[in-house]
């Protein structure tokens, strides 16, 4: 499926794709101006997604009246908006009204109104009222780019440059950078970027000109940019990378902990994932980046250790989130959740190695990163990811220029790529020893593919489809998504079901479900919490509790409710079959992993698995499968010392997993507790006791 979740609040559109990650520096620059020039009537933008080209954005302005008409379209999916906007005299929204659909067609219809002096606002996911006093700001849920240019207006009039926001919160404003951009005219443009906080786990990126109109919103891979500055988006793109990654090392800086000397984890359980049981209570010691020994525990640090107190807790080697689209953010959240390895399902080459550079060298904190070369063919539909294929020798070709490259573990195959190519693509990566794995491409089947090459399916649903499909529907487009409706009616005991999966078994081929995602799509409901966040959802800030309230996709009525929910139940149903028969099922999100692997996790339960069992295929079975097990997977002496602690006992009850007081990755320590106010988030537990002899 490939989406990026949580959606953010003001830019929900986006944000289906691109998790931003932004930051402010240090640096002091000239006061803000003030307005020189009126706003115009019109203004136009582009937004460009990975460098193309995939919508734009209208503005008309009539004095404190503005219409906004917002669209893209990327991956055989696509969301719009049209918002009609009044404005205080002091540049505050007084009303708003918002309508349109999200990246999965989920129907958007949200308003805010002031009457009397009360704020009052509806959307599909939740209603308010508050009394309002001229200087609050409303955060709309599902607003376009351009709700960002209204609140850094607001925040740059205010003399704190900070702001009460409505439902709750505040917001601040900080200029982060200057610098000079060329129009289509070759003409210098000066731009002015400012991060807003409060939002969200992350601040975003904005930049205005000298009149202080808006230029861009700006991520790392995702920019809103104005008419005939199209060709600059790379450099405001590669400036958030920069910012972003600039914040990421701050944090770094304050939150590993490289211990000169040994670190000895001390009264803890360990989880043995050969034997699926917990020992008795232990003492787990690290030098460097490995585990030197596990002994009985001490009553006192010994001389010349660091002793960490696991007050009986829990020792769980590092899971593994085996479908990850990996960013900063998400690399930094993952390992502060237990997560300390996960295997990239597509990316540019641009973005992940430096990435996967920056997390090795220590500058950010991030997973172990297994590669995946991911190949697209280019189409209407293609997704603005990775590399793109028009023929078969374009796609052999990028399949050689990955195994060349070397580092990859597979060639992922996405959705817009000619069935007919893949088994010579297939051919050409198992010559350079990399596996294939992919979507089902359009208009193919899951036994064309695997006949063709195949070594994993990627989503379940990919695979189920073929059952129920006709070949000529188009799962470039939502019928991916829509389409497991019929997934309610398929009999699991029919020739064609049997057929794959024993056909599966005996060319052992894995699956990577990605059950959390479907969870997601097919059962969450406007207005009620995700069942996969409750565990967390009340530490998150406001924002990524409102984004926990709003469904994936639009659901018509009671009938098509229920089809989605049977759907659901139909594919627990399918892996639970092929858990049973022996094929190979493997933990990840598509979500951004961290959270969400906790809940994947639990859903493994779903299928047939113990708790033990679940424990051991997220952690010990991922690195066996990835060829790393005699390094990682288990905590033994020799091995990495990469294992995270909880106060719980994750057999009896899975979900003490979710509660991580401490990390260890390579011997580095990381106290989540440190690090979860930096992105507004409540911390879970406390820090345990530490002690430093002489």
């Amino acid at each position: 499926m490939h989406i990026k979740i949580p959606i953010k609040t003001i830019h929900s559109f986006i944000c289906a794709f691109v998790l931003m990650t932004t930051l402010g520096c240090s640096q002091q620059y000239e006061p803000v101006k003030t307005l020189q020039v009126p706003l115009p009537a019109e203004e136009k933008f582009r937004m460009i997604l990975g460098g193309t080209d995939v919508g734009g954005m209208l503005v008309n302005r009539d004095g404190d009246n503005i219409n906004i008409d917002f669209s893209f379209s990327n991956n055989g999916r696509g969301a719009s908006s049209k918002e009609v906007l009044k404005l205080s005299e002091t540049g505050l929204p007084i009303d708003w009204r918002i309508t349109g659909k999200t990246v999965f067609g989920n129907e958007v219809t949200e308003q805010f109104t002031l009457q009397d002096n009360l704020a009052k606002w509806q959307s599909s996911t939740e209603s308010g009222n508050a009394k309002f006093n001229n200087n609050a700001l409303y955060i709309a849920q599902n607003a376009s780019p351009y709700a960002l240019y209204i609140y850094a207006k607001a925040l740059l009039e205010q003399p704190s440059k900070s702001i009460s926001a409505l439902p709750s919160g505040e917001l601040t404003i900080t200029q982060v950078e200057k610098i000079e951009l060329r129009d289509i005219n070759d003409a210098t443009v000066n731009a002015t970027i400012y991060a807003i906080n409060g939002i969200e786990l992350d601040p975003s990126y904005i930049a205005l000109d000298d009149n202080h109109h808006m230029l861009s919103y700006l991520s790392p891979r995702a920019v809103v940019i104005r008419e005939g500055l199209e060709k600059q988006n790379k450099t405001l793109s590669d400036l958030a990378a920069s910012l972003n990654a600039s914040r990421f090392e701050k944090i770094a800086k304050k939150a590993m902990h490289h211990y000169e000397k040994p670190v000895r984890i001390n009264n803890v359980r360990i989880f043995d994932p050969v034997n699926m049981q917990l020992t008795a209570s232990k003492s787990v010691l690290i030098e460097k980046d490995k585990i030197t020994a596990i002994e009985s525990p001490v009553d006192i640090a010994k001389d010349g250790e660091i002793l960490i107190d696991g007050n009986g807790g829990t020792l769980i080697p590092g899971l593994y989130e085996m479908h990850g689209h990996m960013s900063d953010n998400d690399a930094l959240l993952n390992v502060m959740a237990g997560v300390t390895s996960s295997r990239d399902m597509g990316n540019e080459i641009e973005l992940l190695d430096p990435l996967i550079e920056k997390i090795e060298s220590n500058k950010i904190i991030g997973p172990r990163i297994t590669k995946s070369g991911f190949i697209e063919g280019k189409s209407e539909f293609s997704a603005a990811t990775g590399e793109i294929a028009s023929t078969e020798q374009e796609a052999v070709d990028l399949v050689n220029m990955y195994g060349e490259k070397g580092g990859y573990f597979q060639i992922k195959i996405y959705s817009s790529i000619n069935g007919e190519w893949v088994p010579a693509m297939a051919k050409a990566a198992k010559k350079y020893g990399m596996r294939v794995t992919g979507h089902i491409p359009a208009f193919s089947t899951v036994d064309e593919m695997v006949a063709a090459g195949y070594d994993e399916i990627t989503h379940i649903n990919q695979g189920m489809l073929s059952w129920v499909l006709d070949r000529d529907e188009d799962t470039r487009t939502l019928y991916r998504i829509t389409g497991m409706k019929r997934f309610v009616g398929l009999d699991l005991t029919s020739e064609k079901v049997q057929k794959t999966l024993n056909t599966m078994v005996e060319k052992n081929i894995a699956v990577d479900p990605t059950i959390v995602i479907h969870e997601f799509g097919l059962t969450a409901r406007n207005g009620e919490t995700r069942i996969g966040t409750k565990d967390y959802i009340d530490n998150m800030p406001v924002g990524v509790q409102r984004s926990a309230k709003v469904a994936l996709l639009n659901v018509a009525d009671q009938e098509e409710d229920d089809a989605y929910r049977l759907a659901f139940d139909k594919i627990i149903e399918t892996l639970a079959l092929m858990h049973k028969k022996g094929i190979f099922l493997v933990p990840g999100t598509d979500l951004g992993g961290a959270f969400e692997l906790h809940r994947e996790l639990e859903l493994f339960k779903k299928i047939g698995m113990s708790n033990a069992e679940v424990l051991r295929r997220g952690s010990y079975d991922m690195a066996n499968y990835l060829g790393y097990g005699d390094q990682l997977g288990s905590i033994e002496v020799g091995k990495l010392a990469d294992f995270f602690l909880v106060p719980g006992d994750p057999i009896s009850e899975l979900r003490a997993i979710k509660t991580v007081s401490m990390v260890s990755k390579g011997g580095v320590i990381y106290f989540p507790s440190e690090v979860y106010p930096e992105f507004g988030i409540k911390p879970f537990t406390t820090i345990p006791k530490i002690v430093e002899s002489n």
